[in-house]
């Protein structure tokens, strides 16, 4: 069972897609990331000019951290999706991927269309606040 309970609101628009808030139903420590990259093992950028593979990468590369500190996607607390981009359909592309890979576990999160992230050929990066059971 996730340490997560997303929480909707009654007054606010249900037309969004992802809970409006999330609190912890027991206590944990807070795992923190650093923005995911869309970077391969020898930390190359993966996909120039591809959003939905360099999001697909991030995805997995924010899925291992998560499973190193002992969590995992549902265990997301808030999420903040970047984009280097500012085109609307850009901006999409990448929030379907990583909706889909939260699956149910809508928790809390921001797209941002930005000017430019930190790695060469960069499109995609998704930070993450996290609890860790126990």
């Amino acid at each position: 069972m996730s340490p997560v309970r997303l929480l909707r609101s009654r007054h606010l628009s249900p037309a969004v897609p992802y809970a409006y808030a999330a609190t912890t139903d027991r206590p944990g420590r807070l795992l923190f990331t650093a923005g995911a990259c869309p970077l391969d093992a020898e930390g190359r950028t993966v996909a120039p000019g591809d959003v939905t593979a360099q999001a697909e990468q991030v995805v997995t590369n924010l899925r291992t951290v998560l499973e190193e500190a002992g969590a995992g996607l549902s265990s997301v607390v808030r999420s903040t999706v970047f984009v280097a981009s500012s085109d609307p359909d850009d901006l999409r592309t990448a929030w379907d991927v990583v909706a889909r890979a939260f699956g149910d576990h809508d928790a809390p999160s921001t797209l941002l269309g930005v000017a430019a992230l930190g790695w060469p050929d960069q499109l995609v990066e998704v930070e993450a606040v996290a609890v860790l059971p126990g």
